[in-house]
């Protein structure tokens, strides 16, 4: 799983990122909206973790503005504006969870570990491409009202290209997004996840095509 986490306070981004690599998670760790904005627009993430206090900008307005798009990965906010008021204002902007500054790190492992293990129909609106469908919150493929048997790594390899389609992915991008429990994805590997899924999309019926741009990446389009 990879995480993203926007934290300013440089003390507290490292003492984080430490604590989330030791617990076994993949992590971006930036300082600003304009770089939390930038991740999100070249990675899909399993969790964000956002402070309110950015120094270019509001993080409750970003949040606002995540949810706008559409975006329904789970966000936990960590800020030191702790009153009831404002903890309201978070959740209703679009968190997930809220977790006042000063915190203990066991606390906030367990919040983190509570969001990934959120139920899939709480935050996974469906992309639908041509006749197939992915869940990104629990990565069902379904194709022509059938479930596609894909592997996980298929999926979320699905669920990456179907979100940006008609568009290409750099293969760096899913390298990055794949990569899990500090073990790197290789251009390889990529390779043999884009061709199984490929043949077992062909084999139930899917009129979604997964194109290569050699050396560069890939484009999933609608080919019906």
């Amino acid at each position: 799983m990879r995480l993203l986490l926007a934290e300013d306070n440089l003390r507290l981004q490292g003492l984080l990122t430490q604590a989330l690599n030791a617990a076994g998670f993949g992590l971006d760790a930036v300082g600003t909206v304009a770089d939390l904005q930038e991740c999100l627009r070249s990675t899909a993430y399993d969790l964000i973790i956002i402070d309110l206090g950015l120094p270019d900008g509001d993080g409750l307005e970003a949040l606002m503005g995540l949810r706008a798009r559409g975006v329904a990965t789970p966000v936990l906010v960590i800020t030191a504006r702790g009153t009831v008021d404002e903890r309201v204002r978070g959740l209703d902007a679009g968190a997930d969870d809220y977790l006042p500054k000063p915190f203990n790190n066991a606390e906030f492992l367990a919040r983190v570990r509570a969001l990934l293990r959120r139920p899939s129909d709480v935050i996974g609106p469906l992309i639908e491409v041509g006749n197939t469908s992915i869940n990104v919150g629990n990565l069902e493929v379904v194709c022509g009202g059938q479930a596609v048997d894909l592997r996980l790594s298929e999926r979320r390899l699905l669920a990456l290209l179907m979100r940006r389609a008609g568009t290409l992915v750099p293969k760096s991008t899913l390298e990055s997004s794949l990569s899990e429990f500090g073990r790197d994805v290789s251009s390889n590997a990529i390779e043999a996840l884009v061709s199984r899924a490929r043949r077992t999309l062909a084999d139930a019926g899917s009129n979604v095509s997964i194109e290569t741009v050699r050396g560069v990446g890939y484009i999933l389009k609608d080919k019906a």
